[in-house]
């Protein structure tokens, strides 16, 4: 989902990082509230003042939204769940969980944490408003926290629409999950549901550009856009991980790949193994020792006239701690791996000594076998023997 995102602070150890595209919303919240909105609460301010009005409740809004995530992260960590951390984006926050909850129970009170904490910060700041109102405080004040008493409801109330994967969403999901008692059920019903909601609020954003709202209608397609590619992406990461299970790299990778030696010329590797065995990926060895690898990317940087005399031991990629892996990984961290770094392949390895391969193409062909024959997302078959070619 995200990009690089910076790590700024650490609150009861999540740390709490910000995505860069967050710097776009927060810029678009404090131009909207130095420009517009608090120069029509309180008039007559320097332009100063409204921009030092914008940047403080800009900053108390996003605190909000911190302590927002920050409930989530504690009811999850009190029902033994781990929290990657907070990312703050374009769309909001997000408390990252590492694991699904295990129970709906524990499903819901994670979910409702987030909106009861939004609405206690609204009730505060309104509170605060009706009583310092009657005192000599300054206006500016009193919009500021008329202001966070307004956006903290309505993040309490849009997070609690039941579109998945939004806190309403997951809320919808614990129900349905307490009613069938299947957690892949409920994800995909309450996913179906999202769907309809978001093409409902495309709809009607649409509609608002048509009738020249621009900003709005505009805002309202983005939000429906990122709820039907959530909501799919969250499902599709609950089949995967369903379907894995509690299978390791052992059960799934190639085992005794194709090798290539240092004093290979790359000529030999391409007319003699690659190419006739259709790999792309050659773990490279001595003996029992495994020294790393040899793909069709480092060859590419060769000019074919030099492949005569160029060996393996000039232009191999030594093996390490982000391209080897341990047989007794568990497949599903393997993937997770994958979509963090980008990498594909992997060596498999145990004690300096090459056990195997496995790849990308070896988890999402097995995925689709299963999703082929009607497993997806079921407790895996056992199974002892891994695949066959580097691939």
């Amino acid at each position: 989902m995200f990009s690089k995102p910076v790590r700024i602070l650490e609150i009861f150890g999540f740390q709490i990082r910000v995505d860069p595209s967050w710097l776009l919303i927060a810029a678009l919240v404090v131009w909207t509230l130095s420009g517009s909105y608090f120069p029509a609460k309180v008039p007559g301010l320097r332009p100063g003042d409204y921009l030092g009005l914008g940047l403080v409740a800009a900053a108390a809004f996003f605190g909000g939204l911190i302590l927002h995530e920050l409930a989530h992260s504690l009811v999850a960590r009190r029902f033994g769940l781990k929290v990657g951390g907070i990312t703050l984006f374009i769309f909001g926050g997000v408390a990252e969980l590492d694991e699904e909850p295990a129970s709906a129970r524990s499903e819901f009170w994670i979910a409702i944490a987030g909106p009861v904490m939004s609405l206690a910060l609204a009730a505060i700041c309104w509170l605060a408003h009706l009583t310092l109102e009657a005192t000599d405080v300054s206006p500016p004040v009193l919009a500021v926290l008329d202001y966070l008493a307004l956006i903290n409801l309505v993040l309490a109330v849009f997070n609690l629409l039941p579109a998945f994967p939004l806190d309403g969403g997951r809320v919808l999901r614990a129900a349905l999950w307490q009613r069938s008692g299947d957690i892949l059920v409920a994800t995909r019903q309450a996913t179906m549901i999202s769907e309809f909601l978001a093409y409902g609020l495309m709809t009607i954003g649409l509609v608002a550009l048509f009738f020249g709202n621009t900003a709005g209608g505009l805002w309202q397609v983005l939000i429906a856009f990122f709820l039907l590619s959530a909501g799919r992406a969250t499902y599709q990461q609950l089949v995967m991980k369903l379907a894995l299970g509690k299978r390791t790299v052992a059960s799934m990778m190639t085992r005794d790949p194709m090798v290539t030696i240092p004093d290979d010329t790359l000529a030999q590797v391409v007319d003699g193994i690659m190419l006739p065995n259709a790999v792309s990926f050659l773990p490279v060895t001595e003996g029992d020792l495994l020294l790393g690898y040899v793909d069709t990317a480092l060859i590419r940087r060769i000019d074919r006239e030099n492949w005569d005399s160029t060996h393996v031991a000039d232009i191999y990629i030594t093996a390490d701690a982000g391209n080897t892996v341990p047989p007794t990984l568990a497949a599903e961290s393997l993937l997770q791996r994958i979509a963090e770094t980008g990498r594909r392949k992997f060596l498999v390895a145990e004690q300096q000594r090459l056990v195997g391969v496995i790849t990308l193409t070896d988890l999402l062909s097995y995925l689709a076998v299963l999703q082929e024959i009607g497993m997806a997302g079921r407790p895996p078959l056992p199974t002892s023997a891994g695949a066959s070619g580097n691939r």
